[in-house]
Parts: structure tokens; C-alpha cells; sequence
């Protein structure tokens, strides 16, 4: 797998699924640190390195696209601090579906099952639970680890068609082959699709859950834009892409995890899978927006500068009137946000998140440190501003205790707002 694909300054671009020159653009947030490389206290006052985060689209196969600037060996470090267990709503997601395709695909003790980018061992735990003989593919050592120790045989290697050739020579054939969030995260998609390929049994399925374009930009979600994301996906794109590696979309589900997301139920391009309605439904949905019209990329970034402008507003207001603000998370997309509208602690005294791993260091680039969320009941701030946006819900009821001393959330976007 190819991890090394930067742009050389003064080139023109391409397109990494079809190769094409890329001449639209999305949106560009300027310059901004990697997201997940969290400071440690010893390196507050070094300098750190901040990187262009332009996204492009292509106008033949219509995938959207970060500018080829780092190599994927340089984000997903061996002491990668996202951990998915952290969040109770995902775990009740990955067991719901686990529940799920183990019952529609009659999955058995018999059954392999597969997780790529399978973290801390979050959702194969409960195919492992069911008797299914369960492999994990993580490259990111400290999350690996902890899947290991779950007892879940867990390969700390990145995912391609060489890697897949390895596996099929020790006799993987997989049933089931799964990947959260992981499309987006790879450089190069041809050659994780076509490991997916030669991975997947005759009659295998594989899902991908990735955040929906379609999603993203009707909720104006430019947050979730970050170096760590090499393409953003419609099913427009995603048909296309797999269809070149021999595979097919027999059928799609929206779901509500971050922001917006879309899983693809994926088989062989001759395999017995017969495609749902709910393809051509998402489909037409897409055309409908404008996802295959140039205009509705050109005018998307006027919305990107609306949020950014409500949000700094707000908190200019809440200061000038003396209120005390904090945060809630520290996710890859606060680090976007942040750098992006420019919010240090002259805002945010402080933001908290339930990672340990996360505690006591500093976001990039603002430098705003991060504490444990016991912070927020010591200093009983005025507003706490959520920052992971797509668990609002849940944070607002393990914060719920701040409204004893009148303290509410402000949530993000599309425009800023206060909730009670």
C-alpha cells in the first residue's frame, strides 16, 4: 500500500481514485496542525507544524478530496489517542449492528468476521461473544493493544492488496468484512478496495460506514474536515469506485453517527446479493442537492464562512458581557473548528474529555488544555461549548448537573446556538 503521495508544490493534483486533474475546489480552511497530534506539557512552547486543508472535488468521478500533503504513516502513529470505546453511544451502535448483519446474513460460529481500522477491539467483541472467529487490522499500536488485551487477535498492520494477498496465503476468507470510519482515512482507496476484493468470500458482505457528503454539506458540517481525511463520500462516488475493483452496492443505510453518516453493503460485482431500492432512492437524493452540478461546490464555502462568523459573534458577545466559557471534547473536529475560527483560550479556558489519554495535554494549535470532566463542576463555567456535536445529546445528560448553577451548552453549528 502506497503511503507516500504528496502533492509536489506547483503541480497540478490528481484525482486518487481516477487519476484526473482536480480543479475544483470545495473549501479551504487554511492552515492547520494535524488533529490528532495532541501536545504533551513538555512541548507547549515548541513550535508544532500547521499544513494547507483544502479539499477538492473531482468533476469526473466526483470524489471529494484533501490535497495530498501527508502520508498516512505520519497521522496514524503507534500512540494514536482515539480510543472508541470511550463512547458509550458507540458501543450501543457497533452491538446494534453486530445484532443486526449477524441476523440478515446468518452469521454462525462457522462465520469469519473481519474489522479493518478495528481500533480497541470496540465492535468485534461482540461477534467474539457470539462464537465467530474474529480478526482485527489496526496500523495504530496503543489502540491495537487494547484489543489485544480484550483477547481479540489483532494485526497492527495497514490494510491493502498486499496485506490481503498475506492473509488469504494463511487461509482468511472473510464473511463479513467491516470498516467504520476507515474509507476515509486511506490515501489509497484503489488499493483498499481491491484488498476488500480479495479478502471477501464468494457470498461475503462488507460495510463501510463513512460520514455522508450529502450530509456534511446540507448541515454545513466543515468540521469533520481534517488531514486524517483523505475523501469525503457520496454513493455516487462510492459506486464508482468499487465497481473498479470488481465489487458492487447491493444496498445503503443513513444513519445518524457522525453528523450524517452512510454505510455501503458491499459484495462481489457477480455475487447472489440483490440490490435494495433504497440505492436508487440515496442516489436521487444526491442528484437532487447537486452533488454531480460544479455550482453546488462553488457556493458551499459562503456557508463554511456564515458558521465561522455566527460562532465567533457569539462568543465575542458571551466575553464582552464577562461569561465564563469552557469546552466539552477534544475530537479531531474541535481541532478544525478551532484553528479555523481562531479560538484560543482568550475563549475557552479549558476544554475536558473522558480519554485519559487526551487528559493533561493541549489541542494542537490552540493550545487550549484538556482536562478530566470533573474540571467543569470546579469551575462552573456559564456555557460549555460541545465540541464533538454528534453526541450532544449524550454529553448533555452526563453534564446535565451544570444547569444547578444556571450553566448552559452552546452547540457549534450550522449556526451557533445556546440550548438549555
Amino acid at each position: 500500500m502506497n503511503l507516500n503521495l504528496p502533492t509536489v508544490v506547483g503541480t497540478e493534483p490528481k484525482c486518487r481514485h481516477c487519476r484526473s486533474k482536480l480543479t475544483l475546489t470545495l473549501v479551504d480552511l487554511g492552515l492547520s496542525p494535524v488533529a490528532n497530534d495532541y501536545v504533551d506539557p513538555a512541548d507547549c512552547a515548541k513550535a508544532e507544524p500547521f499544513y494547507p486543508l483544502k479539499v477538492l472535488v473531482c468533476r469526473n468521478c466526483r470524489l471529494v478530496q484533501t490535497l495530498d500533503l501527508l502520508a498516512a504513516d505520519k497521522i496514524f502513529r503507534a500512540d494514536y489517542a482515539y480510543f472508541s470505546s470511550n463512547s458509550s453511544s458507540w458501543l450501543n451502535h457497533a452491538q446494534t449492528y453486530v445484532e443486526d448483519v449477524t441476523r440478515r446474513f446468518g452469521l454462525a460460529a462457522a462465520s469469519r468476521h473481519v474489522e479493518i481500522a478495528s481500533n480497541d477491539g470496540y465492535l468485534l467483541q461482540y461477534s467474539m461473544a457470539k462464537g465467530i472467529k474474529c480478526l482485527g487490522i489496526e496500523p495504530c499500536e496503543s489502540v491495537a493493544l487494547a484489543g489485544l488485551a480484550k483477547g481479540i487477535d489483532t494485526r497492527i498492520e495497514f490494510f491493502g492488496e498486499a496485506y490481503s494477498h498475506k492473509l488469504v496465503s494463511e487461509g482468511w476468507t472473510a464473511d463479513l468484512i467491516t470498516g467504520n470510519n476507515v474509507l476515509a482515512h486511506v490515501p489509497d482507496i484503489n488499493d483498499f478496495v481491491s484488498g476488500v476484493r480479495i479478502l471477501l468470500a464468494p457470498e461475503g458482505v462488507a460495510t463501510f460506514e463513512v460520514q455522508h457528503l450529502l450530509r456534511l454539506m446540507q448541515l454545513h458540517e466543515f468540521d469533520t474536515i481534517y488531514h486524517e481525511h483523505f475523501s469525503y463520500l457520496s454513493l455516487i462516488a462510492g459506486q464508482r469506485i468499487f465497481a473498479a475493483a470488481g465489487l458492487r452496492v447491493f444496498d445503503v443505510e443513513l444513519l445518524k453517527t457522525h453528523g450524517g453518516s452512510i454505510r455501503f453493503f458491499v459484495c462481489h460485482a457477480q455475487s447472489n446479493h440483490a440490490q435494495t431500492s433504497r440505492v436508487a432512492q440515496v442516489l436521487a437524493d444526491e442528484r437532487a442537492y447537486g452533488l454531480d452540478d460544479d455550482a453546488t461546490y462553488v457556493a458551499w464555502s459562503e456557508s463554511v464562512k456564515a458558521t465561522k462568523r455566527d460562532l465567533l459573534e457569539l462568543l465575542i458577545e458571551l466575553k464582552c458581557d464577562g461569561k465564563k466559557v469552557v469546552g466539552y471534547g477534544a475530537p479531531a473536529k474541535a481541532v478544525t473548528l478551532l484553528n479555523y475560527c481562531g479560538i484560543g483560550s482568550d475563549f475557552l479556558d479549558f476544554t475536558v474529555d473522558r480519554a485519559p489519554s487526551k487528559q493533561g495535554r493541549y489541542l494542537p494549535g490552540v493550545r487550549i488544555p484538556i482536562f478530566p470532566p470533573e474540571a467543569i463542576f470546579e469551575a462552573k463555567p456559564d456555557f460549555v461549548l460541545i465540541l464533538p456535536w454528534n453526541l450532544k445529546d449524550e454529553i448533555k445528560d452526563q453534564m446535565s448537573a451544570i444547569k444547578s448553577w444556571g450553566g448552559q451548552f452552546i452547540v457549534p453549528g450550522p449556526k451557533a446556538f445556546i440550548e438549555n
